[in-house]
């Protein structure tokens, strides 16, 4: 999966981040919460500055201690909230952390580490373009694409580090 977008729900005023496969036919939407949108957003703008924000640190620490982030997975939904796991390789082990999902979707992206998820969480949170019908797939879509860019979601959130 890939971070295909980060955006805001317009009737929940909830920012979100949208997974994708690589064909864009299986989507996964995670609301999290506006830092979390606004650290992944910056990422996927290539901003930089001239200090570390906090997942570039979280990248330092574990990178100066001898390991690599190599996966972030989605593992499960429980209650109604999501749940992660960060894969951390190095010294000849691996490590499982536990994670909140927008942590370890703003941390992979700084690392380029692979991103999956549970094929249990996607069977009963996907959304397939294959099942839309064209009139609500193309609602959808303009949904999507209305909803904003990561330009967008930084828009209102205070970037001034």
């Amino acid at each position: 999966m890939w971070v295909y977008k980060v955006g805001v729900d317009p009737e929940r005023q909830l920012p979100f981040v949208l997974l994708a496969d690589a064909a864009e036919e299986r989507l996964l939407p995670i609301w999290i919460g506006p830092f979390e949108a606004n650290a992944i957003a910056l990422e996927m703008q290539g901003k930089a500055f001239p200090r570390p924000l906090t997942h570039d640190l979280l990248r330092a620490v574990i990178e100066t201690l001898g390991y690599a982030v190599t996966q972030v997975s989605v593992t499960r939904l429980e209650d109604g909230t999501f749940y992660a796991e960060l894969t951390l390789e190095g010294e000849g082990r691996a490590l499982q952390i536990d994670a909140r999902p927008s942590d370890a979707l703003a941390l992979a992206l700084r690392t380029r580490a692979d991103i999956f998820v549970a094929e249990a969480v996607l069977a009963e949170n996907q959304i397939l373009a294959k099942e839309v019908e064209d009139a609500e797939l193309a609602k959808f879509r303009e949904l999507l694409g209305g909803l904003g860019s990561a330009d967008e979601a930084e828009a209102g959130q205070d970037t001034d580090c």
